[in-house]
């Protein structure tokens, strides 16, 4: 008789005759504190839009993934010392990022927006000169913010986090805010009961997040570029889009 382990052997070498290989892992870092992007659950694993992304990217090319969750500190020293082969965390991709690695096609407008009530008359940067703004300290909303009404402005109101701004708005404390629009739509879906609406404004500098590489790691670029390509096309992308901020499912740029 033959034994079950003779029989998986038999049968993983008429795959390797084949011509079939495994697929590839590729260990991916994620941060695991800027939500709705990726954060920790309650079982100490990752979850959020960019997790919800890599792992259709990796579906979709036929790869796998293990994620490791890793402080943003260092993040990007883990790819030059192989540590991590993929990094998707919320990160910005600027001309300074792109000499320390190499990024895929944009997947997410990562621009500033303006919060204000429903009912809100502010259409514009512009129109938050005479009112009360809320920010971030020391993030991009903060800046531009106080490019508009001056850094010193005591018209100006800094807060710890985004969801401490925006409660403040809803007490009417502040008449506007100004923050990241993924984590302000995220919060927006959490509590509609708040009415909130976002301003755009030109004014804002298009901003995108990329996954990144180590420099040089074309093969690997060229698989997830190829994959977001393919969840963009069949829809994937929008489902999820829409499951973590809204229906206003954002056109990339072209690949």
């Amino acid at each position: 008789m033959i034994s079950k382990w003779m029989k998986a052997c038999c049968l993983t070498a008429a795959l390797v005759a084949s011509g079939y290989a495994a697929a590839q892992t590729y260990v991916v870092g994620a941060g695991g504190t800027y939500r709705p992007f990726e954060f920790e659950n309650n079982q100490k694993q990752l979850e959020g839009f960019d997790i919800d992304i890599i792992k259709a990217i990796a579906k979709a090319e036929n790869f796998d993934i293990k994620l490791i969750n890793t402080p943003w500190e260092g993040i990007f020293a883990t790819l030059g010392s192989g540590d991590r082969d993929i990094i998707i965390s919320g990160i910005t991709i600027t001309d300074k990022r792109k000499q320390m690695v190499d990024f895929s096609a944009p997947y997410f407008p990562a621009e500033q927006s303006i919060v204000v009530a429903k009912d809100s008359n502010v259409n514009s940067l512009a129109a938050l000169k005479n009112e009360k703004v809320g920010v971030v300290n020391s993030s991009t909303g903060d800046i531009v913010v106080s490019e508009v009404l001056g850094k010193n402005s005591t018209a100006i109101k800094r807060f710890d986090n985004t969801p401490l701004m925006l409660h403040e708005l809803f007490e009417d404390g502040v008449s506007a805010a100004v923050g990241d629009v993924g984590v302000v739509k995220y919060y927006i879906k959490q509590h509609p009961e708040k009415q909130f609406k976002l301003v755009p404004d030109a004014k804002f500098e298009r901003q995108y997040f990329g996954i990144a590489v180590a420099k040089g790691n074309t093969e690997l670029q060229e698989k997830l570029n190829a994959g977001l390509k393919k969840i963009v096309a069949d829809g994937t992308y929008a489902k999820i889009y829409q499951t973590w901020f809204d229906a206003d499912v954002p056109v990339l740029p072209a690949q």
